[in-house]
């Protein structure tokens, strides 16, 4: 049994203790009242709940709400990309769109690859008009080689030399169940993830000289896999690995290949890809508690893309993911 000094020590130990947890009890009840997203930018990005809405694929800009912030107009430019010619897949909105104008504002005239949606296609290339540089625009599939290599002919064609470029367009669409995933369904994402971007790769690459990079778009998804996206993981973790094993091939020749892997981004491709109801909680799940906004995901492309930045990076794949 204690003596009655000891009693008194260890019971002061106790309330002491016990004051602690109080404190830290009422100011961690007080923070998770008040804490919302995480707001580390220039300016607020939008956070959940977001407005119900749903598109018909592949899924319009304009038609969002809120508008995604691509402009980034704190970002200023400082000639990364100075005359470069960069080809971006998927240019047209979402990340595509938000590199275009980052590109264009380091100094580069960008080529925007787009499936079908002509209007945001040109709202794009407007705003890398407004950055002095030039944009041209070209509508096909990526799943088409033809496509892909008259793509790239008509860039060099153009332009007269290609730089960078940025595989970017992308399938996605949520299936609870396996037995849901049709032949076609895995088949289109296949053939769009994968296969456009080996297509694009294998046209371009005789084009590019020393210096010249390949910016692979990824996904969290291939990182941790997803249990509703069989597929779209599937690709993106095959892009991740063809990222690897092209930087290894093309060392030799001063070629660099690297992947961007964003987490849930405020883009086309998610309203278009889910059911009105679960976008109100989209990027909700992730430590920041929000979608990253497009122009969040571009400057990890500029640092890629350009020598200045990243000449000692090749076969790594760079994260943004919200925590």
């Amino acid at each position: 049994m204690a003596t009655p000094n000891r009693k008194a020590t260890t019971e002061a130990t106790a309330e002491r203790q016990r004051k602690i947890q109080d404190d830290i009890d009422t100011t961690s009840g007080r923070r998770h009242e008040n804490g919302g997203a995480m707001q580390a930018g220039a300016r607020t990005y939008p956070e959940p709940p977001l407005p119900e809405q749903h598109q018909p694929k592949p899924g319009a800009e304009w038609a969002l709400d809120p508008p995604p912030m691509c402009d980034a107009p704190y970002y200023e430019g400082s000639r990364k990309l100075a005359d470069k010619v960069a080809i971006i897949t998927g240019g047209d909105s979402g990340i595509g769109r938000a590199v275009a104008i980052l590109f264009a504002r380091e100094g580069a005239d960008v080529v925007i690859s787009y499936l079908s949606e002509d209007r945001d296609a040109k709202d794009t290339a407007e705003m890398v008009e407004k950055e002095g540089r030039r944009c041209l625009m070209s509508r096909g599939d990526v799943r088409d080689p033809a496509y892909c290599a008259q793509l790239v002919e008509k860039t060099v064609d153009t332009f007269g030399r290609l730089d960078v470029l940025v595989n970017n367009a992308a399938f996605q669409v949520h299936a609870d169940a396996i037995e849901d995933l049709s032949t076609a369904h895995f088949e289109e994402t296949i053939e769009t993830n994968l296969h456009g971007l080996f297509h694009m790769c294998r046209e371009a690459v005789p084009h590019m000289k020393t210096g010249a990079a390949i910016v692979n778009t990824g996904s969290v998804v291939g990182l941790e896999g997803k249990a509703q996206l069989l597929d779209y993981a599937i690709t993106k973790g095959g892009i991740h690995a063809f990222t690897k094993s092209l930087a290894s091939q093309l060392l030799p020749r001063g070629i660099r290949v690297n992947a961007v892997a964003p987490g849930p981004v405020w883009t086309p491709l998610n309203p278009s890809d889910q059911p009105a109801d679960r976008i109100v909680q989209f990027g909700g799940s992730v430590p920041m508690k929000r979608p990253a906004q497009p122009e969040e995901l571009a400057p990890a492309y500029v640092f890629l893309a350009s020598p200045h930045c990243s000449s000692y990076i090749t076969g790594e794949i760079l994260p943004v993911v919200g925590g």
